[in-house]
């Protein structure tokens, strides 16, 4: 019997391929599966996989490569979920969505005229009640990763060494240094 639940596959992705390696598979992962370091997963031409990358990193983001110890390369995907999405020219009033689903730490995927992030009907009613039409489908969702977070989109947190300030209601000020 194996130690571990991912021991017995014969393909185990260790690590992420920074070059642009040719990819002899695809690994579609929902949102979820791409935040997880160790998992259990098929490809797209159905063998089994087990994940088994360093904890701690960075999600993975659709079209990152891993690879296994003899240099297996797959591509990851991401996989269609069930989402919402909410659409409309005036900017705004997106702006305002965006706050709003920000406000209650959801994921979310921002795209020109459009938001989207994983169904939740109590937050589709909220975002109609600020007057935007909401449609539920299934489609890969690419959130926008962490202000902090690694990657194209963000920055590690060796790059971000200094002190945060936050001024609060009751007009004292304290900092959180980094």
């Amino acid at each position: 019997m194996a130690n571990n639940a991912l021991d017995d596959l014969a393909l185990r992705l260790t690590q992420r391929v920074v070059e642009a390696a040719q990819a002899s598979a695809v690994l579609p992962l929902t949102y979820e599966q791409r935040s997880r370091s160790r998992l259990r997963a098929r490809l797209d031409d159905g063998r089994e996989v087990g994940m088994l990358l360093p904890r701690g990193g960075d999600s993975l983001r659709d079209g990152d490569r891993l690879s296994d110890e003899q240099g297996v390369v797959v591509q990851v995907r991401a996989a269609p979920e069930p989402v919402s999405s909410a659409e409309t020219d005036d900017p705004v009033l997106l702006a305002r969505a965006a706050y709003h689903l920000g406000n209650r730490h959801v994921a979310l995927q921002i795209e020109p005229g459009r938001l989207r992030w994983l169904h939740d009907h109590v937050l589709d009613a909220m975002v109609r009640g600020l007057g935007l039409g909401v449609t539920s489908q299934e489609a890969p969702f690419e959130p926008e990763p962490g202000a902090y977070s690694g990657g194209p989109h963000g920055h590690g947190d060796a790059e971000h060494e200094h002190e945060h300030r936050h001024a609060h209601e009751d007009r004292h000020e304290h900092s959180h240094a980094r």
